[in-house]
């Protein structure tokens, strides 16, 4: 076979060797003197955020002595995060830093034969292109291409010069193809006149955050890219979205997800297929399972896909864990390895052997990773105490690549040998170094109703043993979800203002299992309250909340229980309620939510009584005595602005202090990081002012 490296012969002398960036080096030689004493640690401050970088996707080179990953940290002048690729020995003696552009590269991905790493980056190109020796002139195209450099170093060069950018990629086992993810693109218009043209729009879900209103037909698909010709075969086509490939072992085929209902928007269903990998195949349907099948995964002999199938076999789906699946490449009925497990299985991958899969598993308060026989589904835990771990990537028998996160220390990449976590890099050292931060427990408290509810609580690192202090219960949304042992930099901070915050695994919360999970089904603001005052009862019979010194917070469905909460109990001296509602009538087809309305509540003109009733916030609005923040981005189609605007309108109206704050052209998530910072600070001010 045919190396398409030949093509590649000399690529790191197009351009200067990269730098080389240590993250630490050892200190040069000096006499001997007496040692310095340690620098006081001091509280964590808003603008520590800007210190604090972000590691993730951890890639093996193929000879197994290489990890790239992406590291993603803020530029405070352009108020904006990028992200770069770096490299680390498996060992953790070499660590680089490999690009450094203005625009960002991420997705790092290694050649099969491990020569070369590919990234995606919205980068331009120089002058002189890849595979040709004299400048040439091509056209800017938008979106990120992505792009090949020799490991060794040297300049990138750009691969893909594809219109609209590529999603996602993926090498072929033999070097020679990519799979691209694309999504269709507008026809470029020609025209003179750039009045923005009317939205025409007739889908059933025809809002989503982020994406806006949902009027263009534009579907997103695989197709093959030739690394020698250049050149693009389209491999799947049509009124629908193709997603998640991955290649077979053998590269003849690839395994994708895909929703072809008459109306995806309806349902939640998705589908695992498979395609021959040449163009003009047809795909084959591999699962029917009504509900939710999702990231296929080949075996080493290209057998067997496992998969994630979820629980419900509806058309819609919310309150509901992932099973662990696993198929012939042929179809028929696939084993459910987890099913009696009853908790959310994620991230299959394969042991290298193939005589075990590696998943993630969701239990309560933690993220654990475990081995699963492909053969009868026995589980074997292979990780524990209170931290959590990311997906997990095989070295060698009994050696994965992962991410793992604890209370006091944001992500990192481990090596897991034999059970044991090794910490392989060690970027967050910086910023921890000057910070005195929260110590986290978890506790265990019981509602009216008898429920047991776990929780998590911050210490100020300042606060002595006994010592009773300001409570802040800060909310996690969801409802589908849950806190953990992983680093939580809000709480860390809200501890770091001198409160103790608490954190409460409501009914509703993953990790208990589906019953838990499943119990508010639409009947919001009800169980999860009673578990919130419930987790406050306990930490104030404790001795360790002030009674009279207790707030509320939250963002999402955070912020939506922060309203129920004030509404109901008048114990919260200050709360702070972002991305929230408390009028939920008012949001049917206004948020992008219709599928939960009318599945879980009821059309309007039936469910009257029951959009009233779990509308209280606002149509109760004259209990509610709590000083109260409101905050919201602009542009939020997940829970939209006005949702808050109708809490903050009704406060203002009875006399009840009250803000309104609004983050400019932001989504449901606050990305920008003066903004970021900018809530962290409003939040201590709000709870200071009336807590101290």
């Amino acid at each position: 076979m045919r190396s398409i490296f030949v093509v590649l012969t000399g690529l790191a002398l197009l351009g200067q060797s990269l730098h080389a960036y240590p993250q630490s080096a050892p200190p040069a030689p000096s006499a001997p003197s007496a040692p310095a004493a340690p620098a006081a640690k001091r509280p964590l401050r808003p603008d520590d955020i800007y210190r604090l970088p972000a590691v993730s996707d951890p890639q093996l080179s193929p000879d197994g002595k290489w990890v790239a990953y992406t590291v993603s940290t803020i530029d405070s002048i352009k108020d904006r995060r990028g992200s770069a690729i770096w490299m680390i020995s498996l060992d953790g003696s070499q660590n680089f830093r490999l690009t450094s552009s203005p625009e960002g590269e991420s997705r790092p991905r290694w050649s099969p034969d491990g020569k070369y790493l590919s990234f995606l980056s919205s980068r331009q190109a120089s002058a002189m292109d890849m595979g040709d020796l004299l400048p040439v002139t091509r056209p800017k195209v938008e979106g990120s291409q992505v792009w090949l450099m020799d490991r060794r170093g040297g300049e990138g060069q750009k691969l893909t010069n594809i219109r609209g950018g590529v999603n996602d990629y993926a090498w072929s086992p033999d070097g020679q193809k990519l799979l691209l993810t694309l999504t269709d693109q507008e026809p470029e218009d020609t025209g003179k006149v750039k009045t923005t043209k009317p939205y025409v729009i007739d889908r059933y879900q025809y809002k989503q955050d982020v994406e806006g209103y949902r009027y263009k037909k534009l579907y997103t698909h695989l197709y093959l890219f030739n690394i020698i010709t250049k050149k693009l075969d389209t491999l799947t086509k049509g009124s629908y979205d193709d997603e998640g490939a991955v290649w077979s072992p053998d590269g003849s085929a690839i395994a994708f997800v895909s929703n072809r209902t008459e109306d995806p928007d309806k349902n939640e269903n998705t589908d695992i297929y498979t395609i021959t990998a040449q163009p003009g195949s047809t795909p084959r349907q591999l699962t029917t399972w009504k509900g939710a099948d999702n990231t296929p995964r080949w075996s080493p002999d290209g057998q067997h896909i496992a998969y994630t199938r979820s629980t419900a076999d509806e058309d819609y789906i919310m309150y509901d864990q992932p099973v662990l699946a696993l198929l012939s490449k042929n179809g028929g009925e696939p084993s459910l390895l987890s099913k009696t497990l009853d908790r959310p299985v994620t991230s299959p991958r394969w042991a290298k052997d193939g005589k075990s899969i590696i998943a993630q598993v969701e239990n309560d308060r933690e993220e654990f990773l475990a081995s699963f026989s492909p053969i009868d589904g026995k589980m074997s835990k292979l990780t524990d105490g209170p931290r959590i771990f990311g997906p997990a990537e095989a070295i060698s028998a009994g050696n994965w690549l992962t991410t793992s996160s604890d209370p006091q220390t944001p992500t990192e990449i481990y090596v897991l040998e034999n059970g044991k976590p090794r910490r392989l890099t060690h970027h967050m050292d910086g910023f921890l170094a000057p910070l005195a931060l929260a110590s986290v427990e978890g506790f265990t408290s019981t509602s009216s109703d008898g429920t047991k509810v776990s929780g998590l609580l911050w210490k100020p690192a300042t606060a002595s043993r006994g010592q009773k202090l300001p409570l802040i219960l800060y909310i996690h949304g969801g409802p589908v979800g849950q806190d953990n042992f992983g680093f939580d930099l809000t709480r860390q901070m809200l501890a770091a203002g001198g409160y103790v915050v608490a954190a409460v695994n409501y009914r509703g919360s993953n990790g208990r299992g589906m019953d838990y999970c499943k119990i508010i089904s639409g009947d919001w603001g009800n169980k999860e309250v009673l578990d919130l005052h419930g987790a406050v009862d306990y930490l104030v019979q404790q001795g360790i909340a002030d009674p009279d010194k207790l707030a509320v917070g939250g963002w999402s469905y955070g912020g939506i229980l922060t309203d129920y909460l004030i509404a109901s109990d008048t114990r919260f001296k200050a709360a702070a309620s972002g991305a929230g509602t408390g009028f939920t009538l008012s949001l049917y087809g206004v948020d992008q939510y219709i599928s939960q309305y009318n599945n879980e509540i009821g059309a309007p003109w039936k469910s009257i009584d029951r959009y009233l009733k779990i509308s209280y916030p606002l149509l109760k609005a004259d209990r509610i005595k709590t000083p109260t923040l409101f905050l919201s981005g602009e542009k939020d189609f997940n829970v939209p602005t006005a949702g808050s605007e109708q809490m903050y309108q009704a406060l203002r109206t009875l006399g009840v202090p009250t803000q309104l704050i609004i983050y400019p052209g932001q989504f449901h998530g606050i990305t920008m990081p003066s903004y970021q910072r900018d809530r962290l600070e409003r939040y201590l001010a709000w709870y200071g002012k009336y807590l101290k």
